[in-house]
C-alpha cells in the first residue's frame, strides 16, 4: 500500500501562484511514477502533470505547459507540483497518483496505470 497526502491548495486570485505538495508513505517512494490529476465540477478528472520514478522525464497536457511544473525529491518521499499562471478555469480538486513501473524513465498518462490516490485538495481561482 501506498498512503498520499496532498497539501497547498487554497483560494488564490487570477495570476497568482500555488505550490502543491503531495507526501508518500508506505513503500519505495522510488519505484512509483507520480501523477497530478484534476477534477472540476462536472468534468472528468484529467491527467495535469506525470513525472517518471527518476525525475527525469515529465509529461504535461497543453492546457498547463509552460505554466506548470511537477519535480519529486525521492529522498522525502515527495512530489511537487508549481503552479503558475493561474487561471479560473484551473479551478478543481487536485489529486496525485502512484503507479508502479519497472522503467525508471516512463511517465505514465492514463489515469487506469495508477494504482494510489491521494484524497485531492481544493484549488480555487477567482477572476
Amino acid at each position: 500500500q501506498v498512503q498520499l497526502v496532498e497539501s497547498g491548495g487554497g483560494l488564490v486570485q487570477a495570476g497568482d501562484s500555488l505550490r502543491l505538495s503531495c507526501a508518500a508513505s508506505g513503500r519505495t517512494f522510488s519505484n512509483y511514477a507520480m501523477g497530478w490529476f484534476r477534477q472540476a465540477p462536472g468534468k472528468e478528472r484529467e491527467i495535469i502533470a506525470g513525472i517518471s520514478r527518476s525525475g527525469d522525464e515529465t509529461y504535461y497536457p497543453d492546457s498547463v505547459k509552460g505554466r506548470f511544473t511537477v519535480s519529486r525529491d525521492n529522498a522525502k518521499n515527495t512530489v511537487f507540483l508549481q503552479l503558475n499562471s493561474l487561471k479560473p478555469v484551473d479551478t478543481a480538486v487536485y489529486f496525485c497518483a502512484a503507479g508502479w513501473t519497472g522503467y525508471t524513465r516512463l511517465v505514465l498518462t492514463p489515469a487506469r496505470q495508477y494504482g494510489y490516490w491521494g484524497q485531492g485538495t481544493q484549488v480555487t481561482v477567482s477572476s
